[in-house]
């Protein structure tokens, strides 16, 4: 049997291969800057060449971006799933709205319930300050902008999905961000205005998923958040229905009368 000659590895190549694991795994993010040359390279343990030449390679895969004189950055368009245009299509349209509310219904309950499982204490820590951080846009009340409080909410959201360790599902929320964002601020908008209890139930309904998930529950977490997402899809539902109603009613008002 002839066996071929085995080739070894480029230092390069195991360079890159971290580098993508630190993209996939959310350690590095869209847009964000990679250490010095210097420290990197002292961080991996390898020449400044071979990893200069590891950064091409990810460049060349649309990975990396190299500012001049100003460092290498992770491409800011990763996962960015939809362009502004589109966002502004799928905003203004409430059978969009109510789709998005269906696959965010599966999603988040899924990265609940595997974020329980296996959130570590630094994920813990991070999940925390972003519920914090929508306590605090809750507590101010009126003084925070739906845009403000919609954004925490967003956030809150995206901490469990890092906290899922989760590849497909983190990098799915993430590229969804914006999209969700305008989702739960437009939504806040009607639900506030609709039902006098919804700030006090989005608040019981976070605080419950946020405990399940720091308690490692992993079913109830899937439980909370499933729930949550069915009371803003059943009040959304009742607004769409009423302003049918108001239409049709404003159509017939303005039918001549015989």
């Amino acid at each position: 049997m002839e066996v071929g000659q085995v080739r070894q590895r480029r230092l390069a190549d195991n360079i890159v291969e971290q580098l993508e694991t630190m993209i996939l795994e959310g350690t590095l993010q869209p847009g964000q800057r990679l250490p010095a040359e210097r420290a990197l390279a002292e961080q991996f343990g390898v020449s400044r060449p071979s990893l200069r030449e590891a950064v091409q390679k990810l460049a060349a895969k649309g990975l990396l971006t190299s500012r001049q004189g100003g460092g290498n950055y992770v491409s800011e368009n990763l996962g960015s799933s939809f362009s502004d245009p589109l966002l502004g299509l799928l905003e203004g349209r409430p059978e969009a709205q109510r789709d998005l509310l269906e696959f965010r219904h599966t999603l988040e309950a899924d990265c609940a319930y595997y974020a329980a499982k296996r959130a570590t204490e630094l994920d813990r820590q991070n999940l925390q300050a972003a519920y914090d951080s929508l306590q605090a846009c809750y507590a101010s009340g009126s003084k925070a902008s739906r845009a403000e409080e919609g954004a925490a909410d967003a956030r809150f959201h995206l901490a469990i999905a890092e906290a899922s360790h989760n590849m497909v599902l983190l990098h799915t929320i993430r590229g969804l961000f914006d999209l969700l964002k305008r989702n739960v601020v437009t939504n806040i908008g009607g639900m506030y205005a609709l039902r006098e209890e919804s700030r006090r139930m989005l608040v019981a309904q976070h605080g419950a998923l946020f405990e399940a998930i720091m308690q490692g529950q992993a079913e109830e977490a899937r439980r909370q958040a499933s729930e949550h997402i069915s009371y803003v899809q059943e009040v959304l539902d009742q607004s769409q229905q009423e302003s049918l109603r108001l239409a049709r009613a404003q159509r017939r008002d303005g039918t001549p009368k015989r």
